[in-house]
């Protein structure tokens, strides 16, 4: 009696899938960073480890058992960054996206105003665009940033566009480093942002980019770019960038990203 060899179930079906979907977010962590090196390796280092055990070389095989038994921590000693950010994605795009958070679970009704004044923001880098003075503001969202606000300078002063063009003015104490706006406040300058270790950027990305992009891959905070050498102004949000915005289209960005805050 003919009985089927490989009998294939909903679920199988679903674990692939869960597999494939886990794979590919790991894949869009690590890209174009060193630790994609890393990975290559481990993942050929497993291969052999399974080639090794099919021919039955004993030896060998106990050899690289131990190491695959120790992969776990190493993995989270080495990936420590991906795995943040992996985690983070989770929380910001798929549980605090949706509207939950526990500070609405854990507000009593209280409504919490996050507004910010976007024609100040608006107007400050219109100005310093013409002016090609740079500039490197992060606003956020419902990450504080607190441990970025206190390696900079103390301000927590309203936000308008004087006030932010003078700070970055290029003889001003505080121009170098990042500002922080935190629920229409400017609560810090000359802050120190992470730097991305990704090493697929274009050569045109100075630090001021890569610092805007090393903050959204930690954090969901959104941040202004304008550039010293060519005065052109960018926005970055959750590890991308769109450069080359005019002011009407910061404005609609900006928009879209408080609108319902």
């Amino acid at each position: 009696m003919f009985t089927a060899f490989i009998t294939i179930r909903i679920l199988d079906i679903i674990d692939i899938l869960l597999v494939a979907f886990l794979l590919y977010q790991i894949y869009n962590l690590i890209r174009g960073t060193t630790a994609i090196n890393i990975f290559i390796g481990i993942f050929l280092l497993y291969l052999l480890w399974l080639i090794v055990k099919a021919l039955n070389m004993d030896l060998l095989g106990s050899i690289l058992g131990q190491v695959i038994g120790v992969g776990v921590i190493a993995l989270i000693i080495v990936f420590q960054q991906e795995i943040r950010r992996f985690l983070l994605i989770i929380s910001t795009r798929y549980i605090t996206s949706r509207g939950f958070s526990f500070e609405k679970l854990f507000s009593f009704g209280e409504k919490k105003q996050d507004h910010i004044n976007i024609d100040a923001i608006v107007n400050a880098c219109s100005n310093m665009s013409a002016f090609k003075t740079g500039a490197l503001i992060a606003v956020t969202k419902r990450s504080d940033l607190l441990s970025f606000i206190r390696t900079g300078d103390m301000i927590n002063a309203d936000t308008s566009s004087r006030l932010l063009e003078s700070i970055f003015f290029k003889n001003s104490p505080l121009h170098d480093g990042a500002v922080i706006i935190k629920q229409d406040k400017i609560a810090a300058a000359r802050c120190v942002l992470p730097t991305t270790e990704r090493i697929d950027l274009p050569p045109q990305y100075g630090m001021r980019h890569r610092a805007a992009l090393g903050i959204t891959e930690k954090t969901d905070a959104v941040v202004i770019i304008v550039s010293e050498e060519t005065g052109a102004i960018s926005f970055a949000k959750q590890e991308s960038i769109e450069r080359n915005i005019g002011p009407n289209r910061l404005r609609q960005l900006l928009q879209k990203e408080f609108a319902n805050e």
